[in-house]
């Protein structure tokens, strides 16, 4: 099983590690900060062993990383990670911001219960769910109420519910423990103001998108 240090320092840029196994153009690695698809939050972009990665796909409890055809990377090969920090910084704003608007969707609109979609990408998020009418009287609202958490500051603690099966989760104060494997902010103030718009998808489905207001 490959160590995903991405959950112990989301922070950490660049890395030094074994390759695990090769097949083709596909290896995994004892240890990785390299973050793949998984929760709706898009793939980091880098490097391994000087080799750029094509897609980083998690299989179970491992992560498969598919490198160009001419690769040499070989089986206990020492190899180099390093990633696109400005995306992954960006993405990990961007999944906490999410993760925060429908968790407050969740608590004031009764009947907001089923979740469809999210996409978390470097430029935006989006987080899709069923709902009859247009929540676009309601956006304003909710973009002040998590602009007004986020400004706090507050701590954004992760950790492991069941780590045999890695499965992870936020808090923050006010809130229950979520349910969430991805990357996050150490506080609320890294991820900056925030807007929110409305994108209608289709009968009964609404979609909310996040924007980043600073770079």
């Amino acid at each position: 099983m490959t160590q995903k240090v991405f959950w112990q320092n989301p922070y950490q840029t660049d890395h030094d590690t074994f390759v695990a196994s090769v097949d083709g153009t596909q290896i995994t690695l004892e240890s990785t900060i390299f973050f793949a698809f998984s929760g709706g939050q898009e793939s980091d972009y880098g490097t391994i062993g000087g080799y750029p990665v094509i897609s980083a796909v998690k299989k179970g409890s491992e992560i498969i990383y598919t490198l160009p055809d001419d690769h040499q990377l070989g089986l206990g090969q020492s190899v180099h990670i390093e990633i696109d920090w400005e995306r992954r910084y960006r993405l990990m704003r961007l999944h906490f911001a999410a993760e925060l608007v429908l968790e407050l969707f969740y608590k004031a609109v009764p009947g907001i219960k089923k979740k469809v979609g999210a996409h978390i990408a470097q430029n935006k998020a989006r987080i899709d769910f069923e709902w009859p009418e247009s929540i676009s009287p309601m956006l304003q609202g909710f973009a002040d109420e998590a602009n007004r958490i986020i400004e706090s500051g507050l701590t954004i603690q992760t950790g492991f519910d069941d780590s045999k099966n890695e499965r992870r989760y936020w808090e923050i104060e006010g809130f229950s423990k979520v349910p969430c494997g991805g990357t996050h902010v150490r506080t609320t103030s890294e991820i900056g103001p925030i807007r929110l718009k409305r994108n209608n998808i289709g009968r009964g489905k609404e979609r909310v998108e996040i924007l980043l207001e600073t770079q």
